[in-house]
């Protein structure tokens, strides 16, 4: 995140699909939801995680949160602001001040949750943001999900200088009595901060396969850090030493993404099939900012990531990457004919593996309706045959892949397709628009694009392939169209060669 991101705070939060929602009316018994209605709720920079109890909670930036029992429907709460005490907050901001905070939860940015197994506690990780670098990621403990929280310390400091080090935890970390040199010649004082070191907020804590807990942490500037944790205490785990290099500092810990300014923020790390996926958010986030989520993958927690094409998240110098080819981007601005809104700036995810194994992203979105109101949507994600991450093309309603598939006669016909190319015009309301394409029942396609298409009998698995463009893996299940109860055949796919995505959905 940036300073430009307080924008958010200042412009009202509604939108139409939460205006429906007038609890007054529906208390009254006057309430009557539309076809497809679905509630939703406000919470910037959202982390999931699944209660103890069974119910799925959001924490987001100013302390935002939600709840739901399914992932579908959300209700928005004050249970994390409510748990913060005075006196909790003033110890969190005892290392920074942020001078445009109007509130004292304003400077309070992207936390994530994580149940710690050996504390029996709740720990949530807080970016605690401040001006010139000056940021922390804090820790608050609790036995349960919605408070009290305690203060626990500060995992990372951001922004020291010579004056104001020892009032960190970088002399104890580092075992040094004076700044290391790096730290200066790179430092706050010489505004070169950011071309080497991170603004210590974003955090993302996760357990790895062996149990191992992580925390990805940074945002723009020197790029996405990794710290690994110690699940005694939550913090980070003394133990682990980092050697100074491009990619490594023996304070911040091991780099694995970003750096020289180049944007990215809100990384996110879960496992699903085998493999640790990244998520980071491009762009900026406002409406007109090109935000977007990129994915890359690894066998190990700590990296190496790499995309479909073989690329890196490294950036070693300077490049704006709002459209760039780095990273399988999940999906950009797009809309779908007969929807009242676009979809713009998605980003700053999370995501979830239910108990039955099937996983979801859950971002906050803007529209293209001309302000900066944003809500949260969850879809679905899955693998398609080459283990390659996919998102489903509409928000998520229970559905559920069947590993048989579909047969081919219910995906011959009209169809509508996404093609989210990586050249987006944001800043003048571009973005995807839908192409009317006929599934042939001789596997040509026809139509706005011609090609071919196929299914392998008895898995879910479609090949799509787009004469000129490339040849797109992925699945096809039964879908709801947003805003509606209509159900149709939908599939989402990547491309071999472009790694673009591209969504479809069969006219019903």
């Amino acid at each position: 995140m940036t300073k430009t991101h307080i924008i958010y705070a200042l412009v009202a939060a509604a939108t139409w699909q939460v205006a429906a929602d007038d609890a007054q009316s529906a208390r009254a018994g006057n309430f009557r939801p539309p076809p497809g209605w679905v509630r939703t709720a406000h919470v910037h920079d959202p982390s999931v995680f699944k209660d103890l109890d069974g119910k799925f909670r959001i924490f987001g930036t100013h302390l935002a949160s939600a709840a739901s029992d399914n992932l579908i429907s959300w209700r928005q709460t004050d249970s994390l602001r409510s748990a913060v005490s005075p006196e909790t907050a003033e110890k969190i901001r005892a290392w920074n001040k942020d001078g445009s905070a109007r509130n004292w939860f304003d400077y309070l940015w992207a936390p994530d949750v994580v149940y710690n197994r050996k504390m029996r506690k709740y720990c949530v990780y807080l970016s605690a943001n401040g001006d010139d670098w000056k940021s922390n990621i804090v820790l608050l403990t609790a036995d349960r999900a919605e408070g009290p929280y305690e203060y626990a310390g500060s995992v990372v400091y951001g922004g020291f200088s010579p004056a104001d080090w020892k009032e960190t935890d970088v002399p104890a970390v580092l075992g040094a009595k004076t700044l290391p040199e790096r730290y200066v010649t790179f430092g706050v004082g010489n505004k070169k901060w950011g071309l080497a070191f991170p603004n210590c907020i974003d955090p993302c804590v996760f357990y790895d396969e062996a149990g191992k807990l992580w925390m990805s942490y940074g945002s723009w500037s020197g790029g996405i850090f990794m710290l690994a944790l110690d699940e005694r205490t939550g913090m980070r785990d003394a133990r682990a030493k980092y050697p100074a290099n491009a990619h490594s500092d023996p304070y911040f810990g091991k780099k694995i993404a970003g750096g020289s300014y180049a944007s990215g923020e809100g990384s996110y790390i879960f496992r699903f099939g085998g493999w640790y996926w990244l998520f980071i958010s491009y762009g900026k986030l406002e409406a007109k900012g090109g935000y977007n989520v990129r994915v890359f993958r690894s066998k190990n927690p700590d990296g190496p990531y790499l995309d479909k094409a073989g690329n890196t998240p490294f950036y070693d110098k300077y490049e704006m990457n709002f459209n760039g080819p780095k990273g399988v981007r999940l999906f950009g601005a797009y809309k779908w004919p007969g929807n009242r809104s676009g979809m713009v700036a998605q980003g700053h995810n999370s995501a979830i593996v239910n108990d039955d194994g099937r996983a979801y992203i859950v971002f906050h979105t803007r529209t293209d309706e001309g302000h900066e109101g944003h809500y949260l949507r969850t879809h679905q994600l899955f693998l398609n045959r080459d283990g390659w991450l996919l998102a489903a093309p509409y928000r998520t309603r229970g559905e559920r892949l069947d590993r048989k598939g579909l047969p081919r006669k219910a995906l011959a016909g009209s169809w509508d397709i996404i093609l989210h190319r990586l050249e987006v015009d944001y800043a003048h309301g571009g973005g995807a628009r839908a192409e009317r394409i006929e599934l042939k029942p001789d596997r040509t396609i026809g139509g706005a694009r011609t090609g071919r298409w196929d299914v392998e009998t008895g898995t879910p698995y479609i090949t799509v392939t787009i004469d000129g463009v490339d040849v797109f893996r992925g699945v096809a299940l039964t879908m709801a169209i947003d805003g509606t109860n209509d159900k149709t055949a939908a599939f989402t796919a990547i491309g071999d060669r472009t790694q673009l995505t591209l969504w479809g959905s069969r006219l019903p």
